[in-house]
């Protein structure tokens, strides 16, 4: 699945392109509790179809009562509106108690504008978005990290990003299950895997297949800040070589499969043979996955694809779902 963000604008791009009206709606302020985070985005078409979301269902169909019909969608400045002010219209719209939300509305945005920024996204190129609030013209530039959404009396500044990746080293039953839930979360999934015959057996095709050495495939995926990478061949010829290549990038995920003392392993031998210190080796994560009691390989993919969200999100994860942490604490209670 794409990235949320990419699609909405993808959408909006061709309603627009088809000559229809619309309507791009961002959560710009919030108060108390909220279904959407500040930067969430939704666009809404002049015949009642909606890509997005900025609530949890009560606020879109509101949307659609004001805006989903032609003669509702009339050009104009960006306008702002709140939702549950009071604690009534915060029960009639689903608010949790004491939450409001406060919306930006663009109608009819630019085609030229949109298609910029598309394939800029669509070219892996982070964004940032200017909206003047007098009439809503758009002025994008590159950026060269995320921003926060800003809104004063002038513009509004948003920041949007390509979609996230992971690139999966080995083709195996667990990397399917992984591909699969990385695909729902909306990365971009790539496969490596240089073994024979590793093309008839991968069966998810909406993830790419590349049959490069892994190496080969790190560097040729061009690892940036919104990638992670996983080994999960248990075969060292191809995970070490993958690791150590990614780890020389800005991936923010890396990691390799392999239990607590294959893991070890693995780090004396990078540092033996690959010139590695404990330091260089310090984002290196393994044993991977977020301690749940995993068994199988769907249950170590929804391990690994938490753990991968975790530090997606910037969440602070305990020792204790730390998987050596606990297995070596399960251990000591045997004895």
């Amino acid at each position: 699945m794409e990235n949320l963000d990419v699609m909405v604008l993808r959408t909006l791009l061709e309603w627009r392109q088809q000559g229809l009206k619309a309507v791009l709606v961002t959560v710009v302020r919030t108060w108390g509790s909220s279904p959407r985070p500040i930067g969430s985005i939704m666009a809404l078409s002049e015949n009642g179809s909606t890509v997005g979301s900025v609530s949890g269902g009560c606020l879109e169909d509101d949307l659609i009562l004001r805006f989903g019909s032609s003669s509702d969608i009339q050009d104009g400045p960006p306008e702002l509106i709140k939702y549950g002010v009071t604690a009534d219209e915060a029960h009639q719209f689903g608010l949790p108690c004491g939450g409001t939300v406060e919306l930006f509305l663009e109608f009819n945005p630019e085609i030229s504008a949109l298609a910029e920024l598309v394939a800029e996204l669509d070219a892996g190129h982070l964004m940032q978005r200017k909206v003047r609030l007098a009439d809503g013209k758009v002025m994008l530039r590159r950026a060269t990290a995320p921003t926060p959404l800003l809104l004063d009396n002038d513009l509004l500044i948003s920041c949007f990003g390509p979609e996230y990746r992971m690139l999966i080293i080995g083709g195996g039953q667990l990397s399917e299950y992984l591909a699969t839930m990385a695909l729902f979360c909306g990365f971009e999934v790539t496969v490596c895997d240089p073994r024979i015959n590793a093309d008839k057996r991968w069966s998810i095709p909406q993830a790419k297949l590349t049959t490069l050495m892994p190496d080969d495939a790190v560097d040729q995926f061009r690892p940036d800040a919104r990638t992670s990478i996983v080994a999960l061949t248990h075969d060292p010829k191809l995970d070490d070589l993958a690791l150590l290549q990614a780890l020389e990038s800005n991936a923010f995920y890396v990691g390799g499969i392999g239990s607590r003392r294959n893991n070890k392993a693995r780090k004396e031998r990078m540092i033996a043979h690959f010139d590695q210190t404990e330091a260089s080796l310090a984002r290196l994560r393994g044993p991977i996955g977020v301690y749940i009691g995993s068994k199988t390989p769907a249950e170590i993919a929804v391990s690994v694809m938490a753990e991968i969200l975790a530090v997606k999100n910037s969440v602070f994860l305990h020792q204790t779902a730390d998987v050596a942490y606990a297995k070596n604490i399960e251990a000591e209670k045997v004895f």
